[in-house]
């Protein structure tokens, strides 16, 4: 989802100041050990699939609202992913549609989860995200700006607390986190939660380490709440050092965003297996960034590496776009951005179902 590419490089300067903190700070009791986060990853087969938004939402809001919610097409574009051997799927929450309809949005996570399930694909919840719109507001969503990528994305909880009465806001933040967590703690078709994708933002409108302070909150909560399933927030962008340091002492299962190529996706994960737990690939492929399923899919099933592409069937969010290069006259550009499928499953490139499902089928026959 984000703009900012990690150079693997940078996490040398994050190595040297973690191994200070952690030689002055005793880690948090509560989080799991090394040996059962990889006691626990041994457990799931290698995990493969995508950020998921059905092709008819165009954020957060349209896919989980009352009104636009739409099972059917979350079962027949899941059943695509099944088909090419995907098992696993990361999904964003967002605090106002619980603040709204609190039991309806609870209903209709567990209505997802049993069609997912039905597919034989767990799920990985995001809570808070730092990309993209700012503002939002429950109802009726704007259309998508012709050729522009995710103009309709909402952050979450984006200026509302940035920009607000953060005394006010904090209060309904932590109800919802905890609400979520004690509803869904134990539920195996959960595979684990996210709780902040991309602290510190991208564009104009970056919190930058702003967001420390509310990612400390996200953890402390969810640890009182103390889930069946391990939780993450995944760098993205080392330039925001004490987020990432932060992230990576309390993570479970360490997570982590790079659109970069092949080479350097894999300095990446050099530098990040020094930390002994289990890795997983949040967000990567895009085609014009030279990232690609045909190079770094491969990779991250040699190094048993979780592999959650961005995008899974194009469609409102508009994300067959690049990040910074709007084509409004265009329907569609030459090389797409994101996605993998057309509305009518049909595959953007064949090739690439091809590498995807012999690499889903060798991993887990």
């Amino acid at each position: 989802m984000a703009k900012q590419i990690i150079s693997a490089s940078s996490l040398l300067l994050i190595l040297a100041v973690l191994v200070l903190s952690c030689s002055t700070e005793q880690k948090p009791r509560d989080r799991w050990t090394e040996k059962q986060s990889n006691e626990w990853y041994d457990q799931q087969g290698w995990l493969s699939g995508a950020n998921y938004i059905p092709s008819n939402a165009i954020n957060q809001l349209e896919m989980w609202q009352a009104d636009t919610f739409d099972p059917v097409t979350i079962d027949r574009e899941l059943g695509w992913a099944a088909a090419i051997g995907m098992n696993t799927m990361r999904v964003f929450l967002h605090h106002a549609l619980w603040e709204s309809d609190k039991d309806g949005f609870k209903k209709r996570i567990n209505q997802y989860l049993d069609i997912s399930h039905k597919h034989k694909i767990s799920s990985m919840f995001v809570f808070f995200d730092d990309c993209w719109n700012p503002d939002f507001k429950v109802g009726k969503q704007p259309s998508p700006k012709p050729g522009v990528h995710n103009s309709g994305w909402l952050r979450d909880p984006g200026d509302l607390y940035y920009k607000g009465d953060t005394t006010a806001v904090l209060p309904k933040l932590e109800e919802y986190v905890k609400d979520i967590l004690i509803t869904f703690k134990n539920d195996e078709r959960i595979l684990m939660w996210d709780l902040y994708n991309e602290p510190g933002g991208s564009g104009p409108y970056r919190y930058n380490e702003k967001s420390l302070f509310l990612l400390q909150k996200i953890f402390s909560w969810a640890r009182s709440i103390n889930p069946s399933q391990p939780i993450t927030a995944g760098i993205w962008d080392l330039n925001l050092h004490e987020l990432n340091i932060f992230q990576l002492e309390n993570s479970d299962i360490i997570t982590y965003h790079t659109y970069e190529p092949l080479n350097e996706h894999k300095k990446l994960i050099d530098s990040l297996k020094q930390y002994g737990r289990p890795l997983i690939c949040t967000e990567y492929m895009a085609r014009t960034q030279k990232s690609t399923f045909q190079d770094i899919m491969p990779l991250l099933m040699q190094e048993n590496i979780g592999a959650i592409n961005w995008g899974l069937v194009s469609g409102k969010t508009n994300t067959i776009f690049a990040w910074d290069t709007p084509l409004p006259h265009m329907s569609e550009p030459t090389l797409w951005f994101h996605d993998i499928f057309r509305k009518d499953g049909t595959a953007y490139q064949e090739a690439e179902l091809q590498v995807i499902r012999s690499l889903t089928r060798s991993a887990n026959p």
